[in-house]
């Protein structure tokens, strides 16, 4: 029992009032609670346990191999090293460096306040005339996870597989095994609960968030249908353009990404271990460069090295994927030439093709609500505490998403533009900040943003761009890891992606004249932009294409910069069964393998790459008799 002797004068002091202190004790059992509660959100056994400790004085003396290394325990790494993990022959170790991700992941509303933090790889993009010159500095801000899950710890949640003809073109391409009927039981795969206390399974648990209610919600809805866009459950075969609440990788209201199903859940195997904070250096290949013989990675100031006896799986991202192989001396040869770096194998594609969902917000205002008041705002704290439940359990009009296609020359059941809402209720100025912050929004059109708010609710519509025709690429500034790369967008560079970014703003234009949007009160929000503002009349076809580059920014879909193709292609950097071009035991797993990119949000399919990647991998050594123990190995990973 708590102690409710607190004296009088202790209560005065505090309060003001006298008091014989059962109602200050009564408080401290409520504020002792909710601190309890604080804690049960991201206890510590969600996440693998670090092995540094117990295997770093054995790597030091360089006595230790596994058959597999992954490098990284993002959204693909932690499948593969789950997977692979099931054979229990297999020795697997994964280097992740980041470590358990911070409570804040856990809790769906507050997706946009990792960013800016020490759990990301705080990435900029390179200054361009064409794009992101609304941002500070001129430059997109590309952030990426840094922590058990990788990204998938910090995005949106949002779980799209993408539709038949993205896969089906991967396939025509000559990437056998990649047709939609193909990867689509492996999509399956990832989702499926299997095992049982005893011997699980990893897989990504998926729900949908309590559905919105209110105008700003049926609104989305309602004015989508009087354009002849229909709300749909599921996507069927026969179209992919609709509006619909898509599934999320969340589970009573707390996220639910592959570090915590796939990875964490399994963590228990003796086969398996993680070592957290460490950044992988650099690969190191035999005498002829066709074989990855260890991997260096640098923890606390010291650099290990851990031997690989079957094979290494890169899975560090679409930036830090290429940018290891490049440091390693795999990529274009004048490139590292130009850094003084050894070329141990030209391969000129390593961070070319890359690819993103550039995307253009249209700023509405609405007259819907009335401000949230100081107890409303609590007492969302409190229902989260005690029951995961409320407004922070999700992220309102974020998983109501639309496809549409703009162009009517082409196949209509396919979209071009893929449109996302972010809704800010009048008053609440740290929604906006937190969303425009994590952006780097220029402090200028912060500001009128933050004063609109005062009398009226926002609502944020996102045009994005579905088949950027545009493709950026990725450089070593120098060899140090430390030092980002140079990261080139070349957003809206490409005239189609223009044209098609303005057909998706003339689209939100007229679900402003739907009845609909008129009885919210919705209009159009002019953001005073000098350039744009003085050459070119207001909504003009030149004005939109002005705000555009302004206010062009990522939607964190960086892929494509390990381009999955046969070796005839100039550009190709790993094979159809993702091994690099000309190494024999290097695999890439993640989305920096998407020959183009998915018309869709890129997470589920870059689980899907994780659960590929694992199948050809066990296929492999299982067509060349060696799936079983390798007797090479002594060491007890067990102590």
């Amino acid at each position: 029992m708590l102690d409710t002797t607190t004296s009088n004068l202790t209560h005065a002091t505090q309060c003001g009032t006298p008091a014989i202190g059962l109602f200050q004790g009564m408080v401290t059992i409520l504020l002792q609670s909710l601190l309890a509660a604080q804690c049960r959100v991201a206890p510590a056994s969600l996440w693998p346990p670090d092995a540094g400790d117990q295997l770093l004085p054995q790597l030091q003396r360089q006595e230790l191999d596994f058959d597999f290394v992954v490098i990284g325990a993002g959204s693909a790494g932690s499948v593969v090293a789950s997977r692979l993990s099931e054979n229990p022959n297999w020795r697997v170790l994964v280097l992740e460096a980041g470590g358990d991700p911070p409570v804040e992941s856990e809790i769906p509303a507050l997706f946009f306040g990792l960013q800016h933090t020490d759990f990301m790889w705080n990435y900029y993009t390179e200054p361009s005339s064409r794009s992101c010159l609304g941002m500070k500095q001129g430059r997109c801000y590309w952030p990426r996870g840094r922590m058990i899950g990788g990204t998938g710890g910090v995005n949106a949640m949002l779980y799209l597989r993408g539709n038949r003809r993205d896969f089906d073109d991967w396939s025509d391409m000559g990437n056998t095994g990649w047709s939609y009927d193909e990867v689509l039981a492996l999509y399956e795969q990832s989702v499926r609960p299997v095992g049982n206390e005893t011997h699980p399974q990893g897989y990504v648990q998926l729900s949908r968030f309590e559905t919105p209610q209110g105008p700003p919600f049926s609104m989305i809805y309602e004015g989508a249908q009087e354009l002849g866009v229909p709300q749909v459950r599921e996507f069927a075969e026969g179209s992919f353009v609709g509006y619909t609440q898509v599934p999320v990788t969340a589970q009573q209201g707390q996220r639910a990404a592959s570090g915590k199903g796939h990875l964490g859940r399994v963590s228990q195997r003796g086969n398996l271990k993680v070592i957290k904070h460490s950044l992988v250096k650099q690969l190191h290949f035999d005498a002829t460069a066709q074989r990855v013989e260890a991997v260096s990675f640098e923890r606390n100031g010291h650099t290990y090295r851990v031997g690989v006896a079957k094979e290494a799986v890169l899975s560090a991202g679409a930036i830090d994927s290429p940018a290891l192989l490049l440091r390693s001396g795999i990529g274009p040869g004048q490139e590292l030439e130009q850094l003084q770096l050894r070329v141990l194998r030209d391969l000129p594609g390593v961070g070319k093709n890359l690819q993103d969902h550039v995307l253009v917000p249209i700023f509405m205002q609405l007259q819907v609500n009335e401000p949230q008041s100081e107890k409303e705002i609590l007492d969302s704290i409190y229902e989260y505490l005690l029951s995961r439940k409320g407004s922070l359990a999700n992220h309102g009009t974020a998983s109501i998403v639309g496809f549409i296609n703009t162009n009517s020359s082409t196949d209509q059941r396919y979209p071009d533009v893929e449109l996302h809402h972010l809704f800010m209720p009048r008053g609440r100025h740290d929604v906006l900040a937190m969303f425009v912050g994590g952006l780097s929004i220029q402090e200028q059109y912060v500001q009128h943003l933050q004063q609109l708010l005062i009398d009226s609710d926002l609502l944020c519509m996102f045009v994005l761009l579905s088949h950027p025709q545009s493709k950026g690429e990725l450089r070593l500034r120098q060899e140090n890891p430390k030092e980002a790369p140079l990261l080139f967008s070349n957003y809206l560079s490409h005239p189609e992606d223009m044209a098609t970014i303005l057909r998706g703003i003339r689209y939100q234009e007229q679900l402003l004249n739907t009845a609909a949007y008129k009885a919210s009160g919705a209009q159009l929000t002019h953001i005073p932009i000098e350039e744009c503002d003085a050459e070119y009349e207001y909504r003009s076809d030149d004005y939109w294409r002005c705000y555009a580059k302004y206010f062009s920014m990522t939607c964190y879909h960086q892929s494509g910069t390990l381009k999955m193709s046969p070796a005839s292609d100039p550009e190709a950097c790993v094979s159809p069964r993702l091994q690099l071009h000309g190494v024999d035991n290097l695999r890439v797993a993640d989305a920096s393998i998407m020959p183009n990119i998915v018309s869709a949000n890129t997470n589920a399919a870059t689980i899907m790459i994780g659960e590929r990647a694992a199948d050809f991998i066990a296929q492999d050594w299982a067509a060349l008799g060696d799936d079983r123990e390798d007797n090479r190995h002594t060491h007890d990973y067990d102590l």
